[in-house]
């Protein structure tokens, strides 16, 4: 950090920068300012172009702080001069026909330079413009063969593209140098091409969170949430222990904390209550982040005060949390939770009080010292923030906690319940959109009262007023879409299968793939169960799929048994066990003496529906013997 940190700004001198250091001398090169930040309403400077390091501003609070910088001295000697023209020159411009890069888009291309420069340092290369395609096939033949230590395994296809998009952006930055790559690394393709991505679909790799694993997550983080605010009366007790025996020994205030908690009943120690805090932070995450379909940094932004409700005009009442996104340049958004996530919201502001104190305590020290010290900035964007904790064992700095902490958190929570998933954070997006995928399905599931709501009307144009609602998370609504799309193309596949199907559509499918010219119309398969699938309205009632414009069918409600003939329905084995539980019990209620001739016949009825159905399902006819 520059050690001019209480210089005031002038504007005009930032603006008029050159956005590259071609021509300037050492000492007009080394007083370009590189980042600078706003302290209680005073410019100071942050990062200087001279600086070995550079702290640079603009990252979500989710992120660390020793994420936040660019390290010169990590680069090989031999090119620290042009790495640093080139990062000045990407901080001012960017990439051709892309805006100004901010955030972990600088420090991603700074990681991801690096293996490409220690190549060429291998390869006794000290200027980039020796760099030639046959120099970067041998750097992509490297990382193809490369063995990751830990995993024991290669580069993935991602991490591959990232390396070799870096190769591209160091070639089209180092034309604003004095030592430029004078040729394209590969000039008749691309990092993704290479990388072997092409046709994929970001987000794609995401893995779905089984469905026992995620029950069991939320089901635990759900009762902790519950019980959550009593510990908070055991926590002040804490306090006031320590405070009334401050003049002994930490030995001495840790024993007297002990025989507290056990005189209030907490069996298993200090030691265990202090997991068990950290253990309700974690399951007040998963309630918000399976509940909201948040991204990590929108729960990373949550602070005091976030929850709203609103009230439609029948009389239902509508939560909603209210978050900063970094995702694009509207910030503020808004999304629908449900009360489990409101408590969860409650007992987080209780949990945060403390450490919010700390933080704000922390701002009254610095501007003690230093007035116009950068942490002062730093320290107030979490000062009101949900989820926070100390970084390390060995700093006693309260900040937001990162995605990488998460994920450990994460972790050692599917671990205590049994699990050996690999949980991430980013994995409760996916599942979210899931559930409601499922939900506007009509395959409804866990909290599926929540669910449907979300999945009712992308315009959500109910229960909104004209301040709160009216930034929402279409990103989220297309995600769920996408969902959507494939639990229906995996419907079609069944479909096309070998699988035995009921119901009248589905004996029209039958007999439809028997015709060999229908096939022939579609180039595969896979491009058929597209074609199929987007053309067809297609949801689950239950007890079959229903491919009916509109859901107003008593078969879906009131008369289920009338779908086993329906025109618009395909009954397929997942629903066999459905009809064979209602065939048993038809059979029960036909014994009965007190229904009446009526009765008997609808019975009757309905016993042969189910009877027809389970027979063209390849349940055997003697097995079903009235």
């Amino acid at each position: 950090m520059s050690d001019n940190i209480s210089e005031e700004i002038p504007w005009p001198d930032i603006t008029s920068q050159p956005d590259d250091i071609r021509g300037l001398s050492n000492a007009e090169r080394d007083k370009l300012i590189v980042a600078t930040t706003l302290v209680d309403g005073h410019w100071v400077i942050v990062s200087r172009y001279g600086d070995d390091i550079w702290q640079l501003t603009g990252f979500p609070n989710n992120v660390s702080f020793q994420q936040r910088r660019i390290t010169f001295s990590s680069v090989p000697p031999a090119f620290r001069a042009v790495v640093k023209a080139m990062f000045y020159r990407y901080l001012r411009r960017g990439r051709s026909g892309s805006e100004r890069p901010k955030g972990s888009t600088i420090t991603d291309l700074f990681n991801g330079s690096s293996p490409f420069l220690r190549h060429l340092e291998a390869l006794k290369l000290d200027h980039l413009g020796a760099v030639s395609p046959t120099i970067a096939a041998t750097y992509v033949a490297a990382c193809r063969a490369h063995m990751q230590i830990y995993k024991k395994k290669p580069l993935s296809k991602r991490a591959l593209q990232a390396r070799f998009d870096a190769v591209e952006t160091i070639y089209e930055l180092s034309q604003f140098t004095d030592d430029k790559i004078l040729q394209h690394p590969w000039p008749d393709s691309s990092s993704r091409a290479i990388a072997g991505r092409i046709g994929f679909i970001p987000g794609a790799g995401t893995p779905l969170i089984p469905d026992d694993i995620f029950c069991t997550l939320f089901e635990q983080a759900h009762q902790q949430v519950e019980r959550g605010m009593s510990m908070f009366e055991l926590r002040d007790g804490l306090q006031t222990t320590a405070e009334k025996h401050k003049s002994l020994s930490d030995r001495g205030i840790y024993d007297a904390k002990t025989r507290y908690l056990n005189s209030m009943g907490w069996k298993g120690g200090l030691r265990k209550f202090n997991r068990s805090l950290i253990s309700l932070r974690t399951a007040c995450y998963i309630v918000l982040a399976s509940t909201s379909g948040c991204r990590n940094h929108e729960l990373a932004n949550l602070q005091s005060g976030a929850h709203h409700r609103t009230e439609d005009d029948e009389g239902t009442i509508y939560h909603w949390m209210r978050s900063k996104s970094e995702k694009t340049d509207e910030g503020m958004h808004d999304w629908m939770i449900p009360e489990a996530a409101v408590r969860a919201i409650r007992v987080m502001e209780h949990w945060a009080a403390p450490y919010q104190a700390k933080i704000a305590a922390e701002i009254n020290h610095r501007r003690r010292i230093n007035t116009q010290d950068p942490q002062i900035t730093e320290a107030k964007k979490h000062a009101h923030s949900l989820f926070l904790g100390l970084p390390t064992k060995n700093d006693n700095t309260v900040r937001t906690l990162s995605t990488d902490s998460w994920n450990g958190y994460l972790r050692d929570f599917a671990t205590d319940c049994g699990f050996n998933w690999k949980l991430a954070s980013h994995q409760f997006r996916r599942k979210f959109a899931n559930y409601a995928a499922h939900s506007r399905f009509g395959d409804l599931r866990y909290l599926k009262e929540h669910y449907a709501h979300w999945s009712l009307d992308m315009t959500l144009g109910y229960a909104m007023d004209d301040s709160w609602g009216q930034h929402l998370d279409l990103e989220l609504y297309s995600e769920i879409q996408d969902e959507l799309e494939d639990i229906k193309l995996g419907v079609v596949d069944n479909w096309m299968g070998d699988e035995s199907l009921a119901g009248g559509y589905g004996r029209s499918i039958k007999g439809w793939k028997r015709e060999p010219e229908n096939l022939l119309i579609f180039k595969d398969r896979a491009s058929m169960l597209k074609s199929i699938s987007g053309s067809t309205a297609i949801r689950s009632n239950g007890h079959a799929w229903c491919t009916a414009d509109n859901d107003g069918c008593v078969g879906n409600t009131l008369e289920r048994t009338r779908c086993t003939g329906c025109d618009h329905s395909v009954i397929g084995s997942i629903h066999a066990p459905i009809y064979q539980r209602l065939y048993d019990d038809l059979k029960e209620l036909l014994l009965c003496k007190d229904i009446g001739e009526g009765g008997r016949l609808r019975v009757e009825r309905d016993l042969n529906r189910c009877r027809e159905v389970l027979v063209q399902l390849g349940i055997p006819p003697e097995d079903l013997s009235a």
